[in-house]
């Protein structure tokens, strides 16, 4: 018997900015953000693989630490990479309340990295509202036709 636990759990990670503002995060801090993510989230022994900073949302690939749950995670990335947003710009910048979190098989992991590396050409033509739907309904979260 092992000593030591084993475990990997990878999980796509979205959030949005507060009221899906668009205008808050430009280019240039948008890359410095996703970096900053990155060394972040090492420091906190989460290995983030990839994520993408998008001008209202973010996708991450992570493999969850075996002593954390979800919940912690989002809530120190989150709380952290706001604060630091606000370091670095003159006006108050948030990330929304809430967040999706969705199961990933290591069998797809490349197309799920291809998908956020892509995000730029993805929502030139659906909209970000569109894309978490359809993530919503395909892990059967949410109907739509309950909300017409």
């Amino acid at each position: 018997m092992s000593s030591r636990s084993f475990t990997k759990i990878w999980i796509h990670l979205i959030w949005e900015t507060h009221k899906r503002e668009r205008s808050l995060i430009d280019k240039k801090l948008r890359k410095e953000l996703s970096k900053h993510l990155i060394n972040y989230s090492a420091e906190k022994e989460i290995f983030m693989r990839i994520n993408y900073v998008n001008p209202e949302h973010v996708h991450a690939l992570i493999d969850l630490p075996t002593n954390m749950s979800i919940e912690e995670v989002m809530h120190l990335i989150k709380g952290e990479s706001s604060f630091w947003v606000n370091k670095q710009v003159n006006y108050k910048f948030s990330w929304g309340k809430g967040y999706g979190a969705f199961s990933v098989s290591e069998s797809i992991i490349e197309k799920v990295v291809n998908y956020i590396k892509t995000q730029e050409e993805h929502h030139r033509k659906i909209s970000f509202t569109e894309e978490y739907e359809s993530f919503l309904s395909a892990y059967n979260l949410w109907d739509k036709s309950t909300f017409l």
